[in-house]
């Protein structure tokens, strides 16, 4: 972590730094959310006139209008799938619904179609608005550069113009322009983009810079290194299309058991209808044993045995501050048994806070008084460490002295005039032996505890020291031995910040597996070879940097308040409040609902069992049929609905963070 405090450029002079436009799909660009609104909006209408008992001809062709906008595009997808010799399962949804409408139900045809459309149009919504962020992250690089010419000249070019060996001049609050090394100046560059640490980082020759992270006051000369397509933004982008592709098609358990079971049904109908006939048996007993068959078998209470469980866990998860993106993700979370936490803005709150004040003996100031001080000098930065300091006066109810000839030096920090003392704060690797001072003992012990030192000079004498630091979360702790207890192993730390902060900080929460200074392609790296093993990875974060990790792993969870917009569309599910202890307690309520998902299989399972041996061997009416259909249905359902109640996140709360 850097000791380093100065101006922070972009904001003080032209006011705030636009961010960059965001690419967003349009909600009725997409056919498929067009096709289900308008098959929402004509079962609305043909609904209540249905009801109200209209006509038949007033709300008949309106429900035929919903079977045909809902209905055609799966149906269509679903013909060209049995090409490849598979049965699709919007397929058998549109057979099913066409089935009702056939035996009288076209209201129960209509609704299927009108879910089925709207949960394919949420569908095709979700993979927009991700691809937008990925393709929106590369407006962080900018996309012109200043480049210096061999006569000391310099042109405007565009950066993707720019070649390997290359010299850029980045002026304080641009952009950076490409992957490069500094050659001349020092400035501060904000590069959480790309590392996740929570503050700028000293930048001087010799140091490596990234494309789309941000200059601070001082100028640089930047040497590129890299192409354009081959700096570390287009390498997240990239990594993060080829995880999102190469992730396991998402496919709930029950889909995969339904695409065999609704195969084997509709050749057991077939037979139970031929056979017969081969035998001599009528035509008409033949067909109403094969439509009860066919009725009693149909997979609808295996199909309801696991939606209910899910969409009642989601929607519990959702109350409480955590959206699950789908069925597919509430399923995925309970299955998981590693996890891999982020440090900045995941287990801590990403804002730096001052945590220490130590005034120096023989000043004559007490903690205030310090911090006064340092506040009254530091008013005019915009600088997070100076942001931080003001808040903490700000928060002790300090009043701050008029400040004067206020002037900021990139890499040392700022220097000011109060009350007729020249006041510094800055940097102790800076100020310190600019002074000729002595002050390590103070500042190494702040280190050591992983702080931030920054220290304050009156009239070029030692007066104190703060601390500061990005704060842990309050419920980080309970949260990694929650996560350690419902895993059987601890969580593993996966940041960009140095090693000594990091490791400072697992060992507060309870982590011994730290990978620190780590960038995106190595967090990418140690998921990879997790998920090789055979382990099923849950990974949290927050910004553009942990992004390609989010896409590769098991299942992404991000933290929803601070997270980038990658992030956010990433990520499987949103912890919207930014409580840690709801992931615990989420991946307890997703295993909540795979037992009851496991416990409707077995109560549909003995349904359809008896009802199709009745059928088989005896004769069974159809409308008992359809009774002991509809009631499995109705059984499984509510049965799912239980994940409703308050209790089921409460318990899971309580008992997994602890």
């Amino acid at each position: 972590m850097s000791s380093v405090l100065d101006q922070r450029p972009a904001s003080s002079a032209a006011g705030p730094r636009p961010a960059p436009p965001r690419r967003r799909t349009r909600l009725l660009a997409l056919p498929e959310a067009r096709w289900a609104l308008a098959a929402l909006v004509l079962f609305l209408i043909a609904l209540p006139l249905d009801l109200l008992g209209a006509p038949a001809w007033v709300w008949v062709p309106l429900y035929a209008a919903v079977y045909i906008t809902g209905g055609w595009e799966p149906g269509w997808e679903g013909l060209k799938a049995l090409k490849d010799k598979t049965l699709d399962v919007d397929l058998l949804m549109v057979v099913a619904a066409l089935g009702a409408a056939a035996i009288g139900q076209v209201l129960d045809g209509a609704l299927l179609i009108v879910i089925f459309a709207t949960s394919g149009a949420l569908e095709a919504v979700a993979t927009a608005r991700t691809a937008d962020s990925v393709r929106g992250l590369l407006d962080l690089a900018p996309t012109t550069a200043t480049r210096l010419l061999a006569d000391g000249g310099e042109e405007n070019v565009p950066a993707d113009s720019l070649a390997v060996g290359d010299t850029i001049l980045v002026r304080p609050g641009e952009r950076i322009g490409a992957d490069g090394q500094v050659t001349d100046g020092a400035s501060d560059v904000d590069q959480a983009t790309i590392t996740g640490e929570p503050l700028p980082v000293a930048k001087q020759t010799g140091d490596e810079v990234f494309a789309g992270t941000v200059n601070g006051t001082g100028a640089l000369r930047v040497r590129v290194e890299r192409d354009p397509t081959d700096s570390v933004i287009a390498r997240i982008v990239k990594m993060v299309e080829e995880a999102s592709e190469t992730k396991a098609p998402t496919q709930l358990f029950i889909e995969k058991v339904e695409q065999r079971y609704s195969i084997g049904m509709v050749i057991a109908t077939l037979a139970v209808f031929s056979i017969p006939l081969a035998f001599g048996s009528d035509l008409q007993p033949a067909l109403l044993r094969a439509m009860t068959f066919m009725i009693v078998a149909s997979p609808c209470a295996v199909v309801l045995s696991t939606m209910p469980p899910l969409l009642s866990a989601i929607a519990n998860a959702g109350r409480h501050g955590v959206l699950a993106k789908s069925a597919v993700v509430m399923e995925r979370l309970g299955q998981i048994d590693t996890v891999a936490l982020d440090k900045t803005g995941t287990l801590t709150e990403g804002t730096p806070r001052v945590t220490d004040i130590r005034p120096e003996s023989g000043s004559g100031l007490d903690e205030d008084e310090l911090l006064t001080l340092a506040a009254a000098a530091e008013h005019p930065s915009e600088h997070p460490l100076a942001r931080a300091v003001v808040q903490a006066a700000r928060e002790h109810g300090l009043a701050l002295a008029e400040t004067t000839d206020f002037t900021s030096t990139p890499g040392a920090g700022v220097t000011a005039t109060i009350n007729g003392h020249t006041i510094q704060v800055g940097s102790p690797a800076r100020l310190a032996p600019a002074n000729g001072l002595d002050i390590g003992a103070t500042v190494q012990a702040l280190e050591d505890e992983g702080r931030t030192a920054v220290l304050i000079l009156r009239d070029g004498t030692p007066v104190g020291v703060l601390g500061i630091a990005d704060r842990l979360r309050p419920d980080a702790r309970a949260t990694v031995a929650a996560l350690t207890e419902l895993t059987g192993r601890a969580p593993v730390l996966l940041t960009g910040d140095n090693e000594r902060a990091a490791r400072r900080l697992a060992a507060e929460v309870g982590i011994t597996d730290v990978r620190a200074g780590l960038l995106p392609q190595d967090k990418v790296a140690a998921v990879q070879t997790w998920e090789a093993k055979g382990r099923r990875v849950l990974v949290v974060g927050d910004g553009v940097n942990d992004a390609p990790a989010l896409a590769a792993a098991h299942t992404g969870i991000a933290m929803g308040k601070a997270s980038s917009d990658l992030a956010l569309e990433t990520a499987d599910a949103v912890v919207v409040r930014d409580e840690l202890a709801t992931i615990p307690a989420i991946v307890a309520l997703s295993r909540k609902a795979r037992q009851l998902v496991v416990q409707n299989l077995v109560i549909a399972g003995i349904f359809i069992t008896a009802l199709v041996a009745w059928d088989l061997i005896g004769t069974l009416p159809l409308p008992l049929g359809v009774a002991g259909h509809e009631g499995s249905t109705v059984i499984v359902g509510l049965n799912g609905l239980r994940l409703l109640r308050e209790h089921a996140w409460t318990s899971s709360l309580v008992k997994d963070t602890a």
